[in-house]
């Protein structure tokens, strides 16, 4: 479409505005804004900082991290061992790091790794900023332990061998577009040991990156980045945040069409400079700073299971990391555009996730609620909750977990489960598909009085996701409900385990909130205005999706961005989010 069209189009529509719809300057339609005192401001959007208000003891405590750092130069082709952080900088002067290396050249600091454990583990109450001014600095984790280790440390002497490293979680924020031995190697040690392994996904078309591995693990937890907003102001970039978008965030599908990311997260964090001591600065829209943010919530599920008896089967050895990944899905907000699958009208049963935001946005508040929810086992149970158990052909042919929602109008169930896929544990590490099986999930909506009215409500079956993900509004006719875990019908022929451990989490919840701005505010910029109207006319479709291309725009979710959705992007032109309005 050229300029010229563009130009006159904005002009009709600017009149149509005017004449069909009263002129708003100033429309507060997306809440207040968000407060400054706590850095990084990404806690606080995901509620990190909202969850040690309900619990102030959840510091990371007792909590041991792996972090796998790259040497930040190469020179011709060798890495120059400089992957650690600056632990000179202020917000480590109480952080606990032990670093493991190669040893044959000295050790240097890398502003990468600075970065990312600062979002971790950094803790500074006298921090300032000339954009922002003062402000207390505190990561996910301030006291946490972290064994930091430089990528081909890790690789040749924990991967290659199949050692877990002393670790309660493993976080990296690397990436390469392949599969390899050494990914496979990730997968079998969170498979055969229970250990959470959490990474980026990737920084998406801008940096040509591909769904990355280790992230693109089916046993890892992949993150993807949602960006902050877009204006000229610091401050208020790194206060609010729209949305993932493929210009920044890697999506799915992979290569063998498994989804991916697993759940998001913003990335532009106010993170630990390595020239100085006491600077901090932006780090930007990248995975790599979303996803401290996500393995330092789980640092902090960690602690509180390990603090309680009836909570530790969720950080078992066996499947714990299972249960801590259904728990972390089964909780993230949708965000506008959230679908299963591709761009369409109808629920998609095949792939379990959003192929742009995973099961949606970090949601500290919420984990932390499905986990002290405490374990249930098939049968009645509360209406949230989770379970460590195994599906075993021989003896069940499914496992029954029955819900009462008292008042179900306007409530929604969730349900998720996820199991670990296997691997050999020997190089090259290769998938031991007959040890491997595949689960459905269901959700069923119960009449005790009379089972010829019971129907199923909806399913999530993938052919090769290692994770189902139902999320769906519960029937105002009906109080009862039943999670059904079930072998599908549907597996890989090579696939002959009749055993299966799986972890499993529900919940219920109210409907979550439909008229975000960022429905509407494509640019992201705060106001409705020309810059959206060119996002939504550069995705108009003809009805047909490119299977390549993930677009914004299906504002009324028929499947299509069309006129109809253009109709509705009019009636909300020059509507502003409160903090835009206050610049």
């Amino acid at each position: 479409m050229g300029q010229m069209f563009k130009r006159m189009f904005y002009g009709l529509i600017t009149c149509l505005a005017v004449l069909l719809i009263p002129f708003k300057t100033a429309a507060a339609i997306d809440g207040s804004q968000a407060d400054r005192l706590l850095q990084p401001q990404g806690l606080e959007r995901v509620g990190v900082y909202a969850l040690k208000q309900i619990e102030p003891g959840l510091t990371g405590e007792g909590v041991k991290f792996a972090v796998i750092c790259r040497s930040f130069t190469y020179i011709d082709g060798e890495p120059q061992n400089d992957y650690r952080p600056n632990i000179g900088h202020n917000c480590f002067k109480t952080s606990r790091f032990t670093f493991f290396d190669q040893g044959v050249l000295s050790a240097g600091v890398s502003p990468h790794s600075t970065s990312i454990c600062s979002i971790l583990f950094g803790e500074d109450p006298e921090s300032y900023n000339s954009s922002i001014g003062p402000f207390y600095y505190q990561g996910t984790t301030p006291q946490a332990q972290a064994d930091i280790y430089e990528f081909w440390n890790f690789v040749s002497n924990n991967v290659f061998y199949n050692t877990p490293p002393d670790a309660d979680i493993i976080t990296a924020s690397i990436g390469m577009q392949f599969e390899d031995w050494w990914t496979r190697g990730i997968e079998s040690l969170a498979e055969q040991y229970g250990v959470i392994v959490v990474a980026g996904i990737g920084n998406g078309a801008n940096s040509f990156d591909p769904v990355l591995y280790p992230g693109a693990c089916a046993n890892v937890i992949g993150v993807g980045v949602i960006n902050s907003v877009n204006t000229d102001d610091t401050a208020t970039n790194l206060s609010n945040f729209a949305l993932a978008y493929p210009e920044n965030s890697s999506n799915g599908p992979t290569a063998n069409g498994r989804c991916k990311p697993d759940i998001i997260a913003p990335g532009n964090c106010l993170a630990a400079d390595i020239n100085e001591p006491d600077r901090y600065e932006p780090t930007g829209n990248w995975s790599s700073y979303s996803t401290p943010i996500v393995s330092g919530t789980i640092g902090l599920l960690v602690q509180k299971a390990k603090q309680e008896r009836n909570l530790r089967p969720a950080v078992s050895p066996k499947g714990g990391n299972c249960v801590i990944k259904a728990i972390l899905l089964n909780s993230a907000t949708k965000l506008p555009y959230w679908h299963k699958g591709r761009l369409q009208a109808d629920d998609d049963h095949t792939a379990p996730l959003d192929y742009m935001q995973g099961a949606g946005m970090l949601n500290a508040v919420g984990a932390y609620a499905n986990l002290v929810a405490g374990i249930s086992k098939p049968g009645s149970v509360p209406s949230t909750g989770w379970d460590l158990n195994e599906m075993n052909k021989r003896n069940a042919v499914e496992n029954n977990y029955r819900i009462t929602i008292d008042e179900p109008e306007g409530k929604f169930i969730t349900a998720t489960i996820a199991w670990n896929k296997h691997y050999n544990n020997q190089y090259p590490f290769e998938p031991a598909i007959e040890k491997d099986s595949n689960l459905r999930l269901e959700l069923w909506a119960i009449d005790p009085g009379n089972p010829n009215n019971n129907y199923l409500l909806d399913y999530s079956d993938s052919l090769i996701d290692n994770i189902e993900h139902i999320y769906i509004a519960a029937d105002p006719e009906y109080t009862n409900y039943e999670v059904i875990v079930s072998f599908s019908e549907d597996s890989n022929p090579g696939m002959n385990s009749t055993l299966q451990q799986y972890g499993l989490a529900w919940r219920t919840s109210s409907k979550e909130e439909n008229d975000d701005i960022f429905w509407y505010d494509l640019y992201a910029d705060g106001v409705i205005d020309e810059s959206d109207f060119d996002v939504l006319l550069n995705n108009l479709s003809d009805g047909t999706l490119p299977p390549d291309k993930y677009q914004f725009g299906d504002i009324n979710t028929d499947g299509v961005v069309d006129v109809n959705d253009l109709k509705i992007l009019m009636s909300r032109t020059n509507q502003q989010a409160a903090w835009r309005a206050k610049l």
